[in-house]
């Protein structure tokens, strides 16, 4: 049966058939939805969760093979960087059952703070990597996987990109071939990797890393597609879709499905048939390095950016020199950069922030959007749990300034507890603030441990983030609404008079996932002064025939532009 899917969609198909049963993965936009698709099928065949971060996925997906069952566990490229530790050592040890990680890498950044080229953590770890090209690769890779994973005794990555992941192709599909899940057999010497083990266990590694480059130049996973001898073209994923498309029987290409470890013997045979090479990789050059470390002349990053996304006009225009034809709109697009919803309730928090005028350490999430104006009220965005963290160190640098360190609620179990029990034992002076709005919005509102639901619908305990940070040691705590802006603003001149670390919890729900259909609404007592649309910059808030209204199909009723109006005369909202 054959079946349109997203490539996403189509690496959990792969796990379905493959008899995988231990899912674990932590949500990142353009990852997110292998893990989501997965939680479909029977949960008595499929178990999925969402971890409360890469690594704790990665080591739970680990775990299940080494107990014999076949394993998974999803993220985005920078949510490798966190994987990595435990990653690194499990190319040693090897697995049972056969386990897999996905990871999307983001050329271009549609959704991620880098562009960073997760082939180097497939070479950095001696693990092999697959690539897909579209939906039908994304399952049959998906399945090939365990099948190189129980072979080669190895970790296996399959390495996504945006658009892949998120373009839609046919694909075939076939039933579930269950994996017979063997007695555990204790084996200190491959699992435990003290140091007189692992000794022994790199000596394997690299011996695999031998057998696994035969098996790249004969296994077929690696195709050649012969067309003419002036052009040949070395390119992988959706980077062979592009140079399909744009040259089509004008060259030759070598299809690397699999990544790493690269053939030799291939690439120089291919490379002897054709006039003129060229390697066709977004991101970094690994596949022209690669080459011209063996002796191969090809024509790569001198042509082609380091930068962002390919796409078919320039191949063609690099390649064969022909410009394509565009038409030019007579009109001008608008600009639209990404807001904070109507409604949202961090716009109240940055609001306060922006009259007390200090520092905010930002952090991953919605809220890394109260960067733009007129709000302009995050000074720093890095990783993950960094709002936290950075913000200590910008104190022990400014004893005078006034520090905040942001952080959401799913964001402090991911990675924010930590900086935390630092700041706590290490007697900082911060004023940490939770952003708490009951969901992972960013990246699709999924579950994280705060809430009383999982993955598979269940209900759950959920941990309390005020009582987490009572154990830790913060002295004082204060739940707050952040749409009231007069409790607000107590709230954190409370803190602020106050030594040491101090927190307040921002608490109201994500407006995608409480949908009032209150209305706010504007009287004749309106004097045209727009300190409503300047000073908040909600998207409801709008300009029409010269005055000042509000566009119902937006508006949620908060009244945060009500509390804000020097004339009152904003009323209606979801209280009234």
């Amino acid at each position: 049966m054959s079946e349109l899917m997203l490539g996403n969609q189509a690496v959990a198909r792969g796990l379905y058939e493959a008899g995988v049963s231990v899912i674990s993965s932590y949500p990142g936009t353009p990852s997110t939805e292998i893990t989501e698709f997965s939680s479909k099928y029977p949960e008595d065949e499929m178990y999925c969760e969402w971890a409360p971060n890469e690594k704790v996925a990665c080591e739970v997906a680990i775990g299940a093979s080494i107990a014999g069952a076949r394993s998974f566990c999803a993220m985005k490229h920078v949510g490798l960087n966190v994987a990595a530790d435990p990653l690194f050592t499990a190319s040693y040890t090897g697995v049972n059952g056969g386990m897999v990680l996905a990871v999307a890498d983001d050329p271009g950044m549609h959704s991620s703070q880098n562009e960073q080229d997760s082939r180097h953590y497939a070479i950095g770890a001696k693990v092999p990597m697959l690539e897909p090209s579209d939906s039908q690769e994304c399952k049959d890779y998906a399945k090939l996987a365990y099948e190189i994973s129980e072979k080669f005794d190895t970790p296996v990555i399959l390495r996504l990109t945006t658009r892949v992941s998120h373009s839609q192709s046919a694909v075939t599909t076939a039933d579930r071939i269950p994996h017979t899940i063997p007695e555990y057999k204790k084996n200190i010497a491959k699992n435990v990797m003290v140091p007189a083990n692992a000794i022994k266990k790199h000596v394997v590694v690299e011996q695999r890393t031998l057998d696994l480059i035969e098996y790249a130049e004969t296994s077929g996973i690696n195709t050649v597609e012969m067309n003419s001898d002036e052009i040949g073209v070395i390119t992988s994923g959706i980077c062979y879709q592009y140079a399909k498309e744009a040259l089509g029987d004008k060259a030759s290409y070598l299809k690397l499905g699999m990544v790493n470890p690269l053939p030799v013997k291939l690439i120089k045979d291919f490379a002897a048939k054709v006039k003129t090479l060229y390697v066709i990789e977004e991101l970094d050059d690994v596949i022209e390095t690669h080459c011209r470390k063996n002796g191969i002349d090809v024509k790569g990053k001198e042509l082609f950016t380091l930068q962002g996304e390919y796409f078919q006009s320039k191949v063609r225009q690099v390649v064969l020199g022909e410009n394509d034809e565009w038409q030019t709109l007579d009109a001008e697009i608008p600009v639209r950069p990404p807001v904070l919803c109507a409604g949202c309730p961090h716009r109240g928090v940055f609001y306060i922030l922006k009259k007390l005028g200090v520092m905010v350490s930002g952090d991953i999430g919605c809220y890394t959007l109260g960067n733009a104006m007129p709000l302009d009220m995050v000074d720093t965005c890095l990783c993950m749990g960094a709002g936290i963290t950075m913000a200590q160190g910008f104190n022990h640098t400014d004893s005078d300034g006034v520090c905040f360190g942001f952080v959401g609620d799913s964001t402090f179990f991911a990675s924010g507890i930590t900086g935390v029990v630092n700041a706590v034992h290490n007697n900082a002076d911060m004023i940490l603030c939770v952003l708490d709005n009951s969901t992972t919005a960013m990246t699709g509102h999924q579950s994280h441990p705060g809430l009383d639901n999982n993955l598979m619908g269940q209900i759950v305990d959920k941990i309390n983030i005020a009582k987490v940070l009572e154990g830790i040691g913060v002295k004082k705590i204060i739940t707050v609404d952040p749409l009231d802006l007069d409790a607000s603003v107590k709230a954190v001149s409370e803190c602020a008079d106050m030594p040491g670390v101090k927190a307040v919890i921002f608490k109201s729900p994500c407006i995608a996932i409480s949908k009032p259909t209150a209305k706010c609404r504007i009287s004749d007592k309106c004097i045209q002064c727009k300190k409503c649309i300047r000073e908040i910059g909600c998207p409801a808030l709008i300009v029409a025939d010269g005055k000042v209204t509000i566009d119902n199909n937006l508006c949620t009723g908060c009244k945060l532009c009500a509390q804000i109006c020097p004339v009152n005369a904003i009323g209606g909202g979801a209280d009234e």
